[in-house]
């Protein structure tokens, strides 16, 4: 897989203020619910809010991750994700669009999003992994090369193994303002406690562990 090249961030009046990417350390670790608590914790507080999500495969089950995202937002969900970007079958992007028969999409194509206005927060969310192939010539880290966010929001698990995926996820996103999501915290679970805290002390890490920690965060950053 070849990346795609990544221009200079153009100028463009239909930015969001504050423009998020949100992926994760893999699959089901919870990038949706993370977006879809923190999108509603952000429109309580009045803030004009808009998700996307470029393109999404496994739509054969519901709700898709585009009609979780649209619940919260006020959105359709072909507003979240354009229709011909819904996926049936459960496998990365580009693979599930051959599977179909059909063309898989470029990152530059993924990374033409059309927002609302006037609109504070946008929330783009990829798919699986961050290196998880979003199109035949490139991933997550790519999509974000391309949209240039303000913030990446990193979702993982909180429990064992978290210190070793979530290092080499920054890595790959590279030189980006991360914040790191611990997704199913429990302050009773030592494990989780004592991940947040290496994380935090050691790494040097940006750290939340819950979706109303993150919107503050967020809110204070516009």
């Amino acid at each position: 897989m070849t990346p795609s090249p990544s221009p200079p961030p153009p100028p463009n009046p239909t930015r969001p203020g504050l423009l998020v990417v949100a992926t994760g350390t893999g699959t089901h670790v919870g990038k949706t619910w993370w977006g879809a608590q923190t999108l509603a914790a952000l429109r309580e507080l009045g803030l004009r809010v808009a998700a996307r999500k470029p393109v999404q495969s496994g739509t054969g089950e519901r709700p898709t991750d585009a009609d979780v995202l649209a619940a919260v937002t006020g959105e359709a969900p072909t507003a979240v994700c354009p229709p011909d970007r819904w996926l049936e079958p459960a496998l990365a992007p580009p693979i599930a669009a051959r599977q179909l028969g059909r063309r898989p999409c470029t990152i530059a194509e993924l990374a033409a999003i059309d927002w609302p206005l006037p609109l504070d927060v946008g929330w783009v969310e990829g798919a699986g992994g961050v290196r998880s192939p979003l199109a035949d010539d490139g991933d997550t880290v790519d999509l974000i090369e391309w949209l240039h966010p303000e913030l990446v929001v990193l979702v993982a698990d909180a429990g064992l193994g978290a210190i070793n995926a979530i290092r080499l996820a920054a890595t790959a996103i590279g030189n980006r303002r991360i914040v790191v999501g611990l997704n199913r915290f429990d302050a009773a679970d030592t494990a989780h406690v004592t991940n947040r805290d290496w994380l935090l002390s050691t790494d040097g890490f940006d750290v939340v562990s819950s979706p109303s920690e993150l919107a503050d965060r967020l809110t204070r950053r516009r």
